[in-house]
């Protein structure tokens, strides 16, 4: 298992941050996916045979959240 963390801006909507976390956890091999509102940090923990953390990446700036530094 990997772990992963992306630096975002600070969130304002509480509901994205659960859709956020949901749509990380249904992509194939990832276990969990957890938010930290205040901060803008993502934390995942994946399986690197399954997913890989650019993918993780693409998911987030999918839905609208580039990823800083």
């Amino acid at each position: 298992m990997q772990s992963a963390e992306f630096q975002l801006e600070p969130l304002s909507c509480p509901s994205c941050i659960i859709k956020m976390e949901r749509t990380l956890e249904k992509k194939s091999g990832v276990e969990e996916a957890s938010v930290l509102f205040n901060s803008g940090v993502v934390k995942v923990k994946y399986d690197e045979t399954e997913v890989s953390e650019k993918a993780l990446q693409e998911i987030i700036e999918k839905l609208g959240y580039p990823v800083v530094a």
